[in-house]
């Protein structure tokens, strides 16, 4: 499999990649904090370029899916999703310390969750609406 992309966002330190299989093409780590959403698709998209790929070239994506920030993992997830949806690529979840080598196995063996769901670690603290 080519061009599969790898997306981490479960702590304010976000993480990218692209991978041919398991040869690294590219990663990137920036601190993306409370900027996640303005600044991942920039990320994404200069990955790519750096590579000289589009991402028509993606043919899977693998991502974190926890536990960790809720924010976090739910903007990653949902880009995520978005793209393998949008693409028509796998998509596969994990969330052991193994996660970028298990994530591109079960895309190798033909895996497709098509929707992945975020693991918080917890159950989500909800505070009541103020009046």
């Amino acid at each position: 499999m080519h061009a599969i992309l790898v997306i981490r966002t479960d702590k304010p330190e976000a993480e990218i990649g692209l991978f041919d299989g398991y040869t690294q093409l590219a990663y990137n780590t920036w601190l993306a904090h409370r900027e996640l959403a303005e600044t991942i698709h920039i990320k994404i998209g200069e990955l790519l370029k750096s590579q000289s790929r589009t991402l028509h070239d993606l043919e899977g994506i693998v991502v974190f899916k926890g536990p960790g920030s809720f924010t976090g993992l739910r903007i990653g997830l949902t880009v995520a999703n978005a793209l393998a949806y949008s693409l028509s690529v796998p998509i596969v979840a994990t969330e052991d310390p193994a996660w970028l080598e298990n994530g591109i196995a079960r895309l190798q063996q033909g895996e497709d969750e098509k929707i992945t769901i975020p693991e918080y670690g917890a159950l989500p603290n909800i505070t009541p609406q103020k009046k």
